[in-house]
């Protein structure tokens, strides 16, 4: 397969062997057109002050498993900040070991993406914060007994109280989810990508630099673009051909179950693709485990295009470049129980 840029009259043949790489310059350029890097600081939240009191009280609450039913599952444990942001499980095990429906995704760089969850349903991580805590396949809570567990611990009441100053009532499940966004805006990951597209030619190997090209070329970016390579808009899995049920479970149709139109049948967010070298296995039902098959589905089912396998092997080693550096996160020391604090519930509630 041969494959045309004709601005540039960029040329990529199947073996990636022959023709020369573009100029560092006309390559980076290109990309800098569906591409940009990380911003150098916590970008702004919509009505969300990020201050470092609520920074840290966001993060002892993302990983407190006392705000789940059972005191056992926190956010970190679909999310590990340790294994990418999430779990490398094709769904994740919650209250009661139930599993979910979905595969879970990263919470790196998920500030940058338009709406949370495969589907959207979440315009925000504050809103996103409050899902899985309320889901009874997940933490299996209520919005009362988190308030209850908070409130029962003195050192949590001092630090709503230093993160939201001048509230009468700072310890509500709004702030919660405030604080939890605010810590997660944090996990940002700059990578090799981000070095190159700011100027440093030799932060990409050739090959990546290959891979990206061929990534432009097939119009991998037409969906994998912005910030975060993805994450930013919404479109039917199976464009050109429908994968099988084993990648596409039929039962799940994506943000048709949030708008119940039936143009969102099987449509879901395109999943934002920094760290995805770290976070098998793939799409939402968490059923293939290889980043390079992963693209070879994509091509096929939404570019109706069969890569070479130096073709999906260069892309591959593109997708690596975009693995990043976490900040240091401390594992917070938090609050002790008190004799009002909420006992843990092992009963499964039902959805």
């Amino acid at each position: 397969m041969t494959v045309f840029r004709t601005a540039t009259a960029l040329v990529l043949t199947t073996a990636l062997a022959g023709p020369a790489l573009a100029q560092d310059d006309d390559l980076r350029n290109w990309a800098s057109d569906m591409f940009q890097p990380v911003p150098a600081t916590v970008p702004a939240l919509d009505d969300n002050i990020v201050t470092p009191e609520k920074v840290e009280l966001g993060k002892a609450l993302f990983f407190d498993p006392r705000m789940s039913a059972s005191g056992v599952f926190s956010c970190n444990s679909c999310h590990n900040l340790a294994t990418g942001g999430d779990d490398n499980m094709p769904v994740s095990i919650g209250h009661g070991w139930q599993t979910g429906p979905r595969n879970s995704p990263t919470v790196l760089n998920a500030v940058f993406n338009t709406a949370q969850f495969w589907d959207g349903r979440a315009p925000n991580l504050a809103e996103q914060a409050k899902g899985p805590v309320q889901a009874g396949v997940e933490m299996a809570n209520t919005p009362d007994n988190v308030l209850a567990t908070l409130n029962s611990m003195p050192q949590y009441v001092e630090w709503f109280d230093a993160s939201f100053p001048g509230e009468d009532d700072p310890v509500t499940f709004d702030n919660f989810a405030k604080a939890v966004e605010a810590f997660q805006a944090t996990l940002i990951t700059p990578s090799p990508f981000d070095a190159w597209l700011n100027g440093d030619d030799n932060a990409l190997t050739d090959e990546q630099k290959r891979g990206m090209e061929v990534f432009l070329e097939a119009g991998c970016a037409t969906c994998h673009n912005g910030v975060n390579l993805g994450g930013n808009g919404y479109y039917p899995f199976g464009l050109v051909e429908r994968p099988g049920a084993e990648i596409l479970p039929e039962d799940d149709k994506g943000r048709y179950q949030v708008t119940e139109t039936v143009d969102d049948e099987y449509v879901f967010r395109a999943s934002p693709l920094r760290n995805i070298a770290l976070t098998a296995p793939y799409f939402h039902s968490g059923n293939v485990w290889s980043l390079q098959t992963a693209v070879e589905v994509m091509a096929e089912s939404q570019l109706g295009t069969a890569l070479a396998a130096e073709e999906s092997e260069a892309i591959t080693a593109f997708l690596e470049s975009l693995t990043g550096e976490l900040p240091e996160v401390v594992y917070p020391i938090l609050p002790p129980e008190t004799a009002a604090t909420p006992h843990p519930s092992g009963e499964v509630i039902p959805n």
